[in-house]
């Protein structure tokens, strides 16, 4: 019996265990995020993301890189956790919050990241929206 093989199997299934980290798996099927993006969606604290990021970690579901000052986290690229990630979130596809969560993903991918991770979600939603609105009542002030 090979004991890392298990040790490996028990770390992953673990790491998918957890309501908050089975979502951000889920998140990151459709690419990387910077913590504060993760941390906007699910709405915890960031020290309690970044506890379930080095969860995710450890158990080689996720790998991390730093660009700056911002810390982008993708899905770990080994061949041996495809299996699991996908079976895990085999029953969730028509989970509601899951649903909510990869919609809000879109719509926070396109806020700046520096006004989501200094402003928070609401803030740079709102600035956002007050710099499309001023643009368009530019556009009806032209002749």
């Amino acid at each position: 019996m090979n004991y890392s093989s298990l040790d490996t199997a028990v770390a992953i299934a673990r790491a998918l265990g957890h309501p908050a980290r089975l979502r951000t798996i889920a998140m990151l099927r459709r690419g990387e995020l910077c913590v504060c993006q993760i941390t906007a969606v699910l709405t915890l604290a960031p020290s309690t993301v970044s506890a379930h990021l080095r969860e995710l970690r450890r158990a080689g579901l996720t790998a991390e890189r730093k660009e700056g000052r911002w810390v982008w986290v993708g899905l770990g690229v080994g061949t041996e956790i495809r299996p699991w990630i996908d079976n895990a979130l085999a029953g969730t596809s028509g989970d509601e919050q899951m649903q909510a969560d990869l919609a809000l993903v879109e719509e926070i991918r396109g806020l700046p990241l520096e006004d989501l991770c200094r402003l928070g979600y609401e803030a740079a939603r709102e600035k956002r929206r007050s710099k499309v609105d001023t643009a368009r009542s530019k556009e009806g002030d032209r002749p």
